[in-house]
């Protein structure tokens, strides 16, 4: 068992490169994500090799495989290193004026669309000196980009996450329904199963919720369109009869910024929870808890106003 006084022979800098090739599996990747050269990782490797004296990693076609050794040693390295990041954090204070961090975050497509823009803006003017990294996160990719280290923040609705993260639910996503056609009036149950539908899905779904609403009344839909991401409904569906049900704040920022309309559906939907996520290494960051109150306070406020336009439609 190592002591204390044994670990000034330990190098942090080579657990950082451990942890990075158990997550990544590839010394190009590694090297790309840490920002060295391929040969630093490479002598890191062996470094780590000699220290736990074993292999940890072999190879297996372009991927290095962990050893039984290698998963042990990650299991108890990754919270220790947590544990560590934690207590460096809170020796650093926070001035978001003067401030030149770079904080990573994963966004899920509509947030991306509806919701980035005013965040950016406020960033903007409260620490103009700080960079913002967006990576494309659905309830899918959230959890393996937290546990990765690519993210520390995520704003998506959520499945399963990390041991070590924490989650906050910001809000609720109610169904709107989007539309670009000069008719006068709200659809009809009718007119909605007639008209041709569009479905945003990033996995190419083309059933969700709508038609499992309308299957337990007797009706269905047709479905003529199925698209990755809401950015492409305004140009898509202008000119035409098409419809998509989508999350209420996207529905108003295209209604505001495309001029497409936005009302209620004629039927009733689930609404599922916007959450806010993050790494459990970053809870006590003074940054990173900046950011998570900017978007906190920004979700909470545009989720009030929504509802009270809901209330007041």
């Amino acid at each position: 068992m190592m002591n204390r006084n044994d670990l000034r022979r330990a190098d942090i800098n080579l657990l950082v490169v451990f942890e990075t090739m158990m997550h990544e599996r590839n010394v190009t990747r590694v090297s790309e994500k840490l920002f060295l050269g391929q040969p630093t990782i490479s002598s890191a490797l062996a470094r780590l090799r000699l220290m736990f004296d074993d292999p940890l990693f072999i190879r297996s076609g372009r991927l290095m495989e962990p050893t039984s050794r290698a998963r042990e040693i990650f299991s108890n390295l990754s919270p220790a290193l947590d544990g560590i990041a934690a207590a460096l954090s809170r020796c650093q204070a926070f001035e978001p004026a003067t401030s030149e961090a770079t904080f990573h975050i994963g966004l899920c497509d509509d947030v991306e669309y509806a919701l980035l823009p005013e965040l950016l803006r406020r960033l903007r003017v409260e620490a103009p000196g700080t960079t913002l990294v967006v990576r494309r996160a659905d309830q899918w990719q959230v959890s393996q980009l937290l546990a990765s280290g690519e993210i520390s923040l995520g704003i998506s609705p959520t499945l399963e996450l990390p041991a070590n993260a924490r989650r906050k639910t910001l809000r609720p996503i109610r169904p709107m329904l989007l539309r670009a056609d000069s008719q006068p009036g709200e659809l009809t149950l009718d007119e909605f199963c007639r008209r041709p539908h569009a479905v945003v899905s990033s996995m190419g779904n083309v059933i969700d919720d709508s038609d499992r609403a309308l299957c337990l009344m007797g009706r269905q839909r047709r479905v003529v369109l199925t698209v990755p991401q809401f950015s492409a409904l305004p140009v898509l569906l202008a000119g035409s009869d098409m419809i998509a049900i989508v999350p209420d704040y996207v529905a108003l920022a295209m209604a505001v910024l495309a001029g497409m309309r936005a009302q209620a559906a004629p039927i009733c939907l689930p609404q599922h929870e916007l959450s806010m996520v993050w790494r459990g290494a970053s809870h006590n960051d003074p940054g990173e808890r900046w950011l998570r109150s900017r978007c906190s306070a920004l979700l909470a406020e545009q989720g009030d106003s929504q509802a009270r336009s809901w209330k007041v439609a």
